[in-house]
């Protein structure tokens, strides 16, 4: 940058503000070619949201803690739009009530197979415990996926990054499998993408249909809370058993 504009930016930077209208205004433009490509998945906002972050960060040379700092208040919705899910999902309380015992082998199934998949892979490839651990919880959201990571003995800032590329690879990518495999139900493909892809799989399954979005925020908040209670004691155990 120039003097003169470096000079602003770094009075700017020191605005609380900035890290959210930063925020505001890179989703705000990310949607809009998201729209202009026709909604397409690989045009997923929040993943060009986080490159026009990124880039902007990188070329101003701003630290991380200093953005967040404005965008914690961001952070901080999370919690009650997280909450606010409830009341779609109350709209499909009879069918729910219908689907209750396939839905809960689905939980148990998908669970453990996110987290033992990602585990097996990774051994495969030699990665490290701390990278294994860091890898078992990447399909919940992030604040739980962090503090179950932290718990195993993993890197909770590795977990959050690959808690994020998850749920945008399951955004872009659900479409062409649920066609390839020949699903057409909106609640199952609500209730699988927010198993896999937890949050920014939630918010595309709304962008199909309230009642995928419903499923899918069901999905997530059941597989935090499963993954949460079940990890800490079962992959000590995977452990002790893979070196017997």
């Amino acid at each position: 940058m120039t003097p003169r504009l470096d000079e602003i930016w770094v009075y700017l930077s020191a605005t609380p503000l900035l890290g959210l209208t930063l925020t505001l205004l890179a989703y705000q433009a990310a949607f809009r070619i998201y729209q202009r490509a026709g909604f397409h998945p690989l045009a997923n906002p929040v993943l060009l949201a986080v490159g026009l972050l990124a880039g902007v960060l990188l070329l101003t040379g701003t630290p991380y803690q200093t953005y967040f700092d404005g965008a914690q208040f961001v952070h901080f919705l999370l919690g009650p739009a997280t909450v606010a899910l409830a009341i779609p999902l109350y709209a499909q309380w009879p069918r729910l009530k219908a689907m209750a015992a396939p839905l809960a082998l689905a939980l148990v199934a998908g669970s453990l197979t996110a987290a033992l998949s990602a585990w097996g892979i990774g051994a495969l490839l030699g990665a490290s415990r701390e990278s294994l651990m860091s890898l078992a919880p990447k399909s919940v959201t992030t604040p739980i996926a962090m503090a179950v990571a932290e718990r195993l003995g993993g890197l909770p800032s590795l977990t959050a990054v690959l808690v994020i590329s998850t749920g945008i690879i399951g955004a872009v990518g659900a479409r062409y499998l649920y066609r390839w495999l020949g699903i057409d139900d909106p609640a199952v493909r609500g209730f699988a993408i927010g198993l896999a892809s937890h949050g920014i799989g939630t918010a595309r399954a709304f962008q199909i249909s309230e009642q995928s979005g419903a499923f899918a925020a069901l999905a997530m908040g059941l597989n935090g809370l499963v993954t949460a209670l079940s990890l800490p004691w079962i992959m000590p155990l995977v452990e002790r058993l893979l070196d017997r």
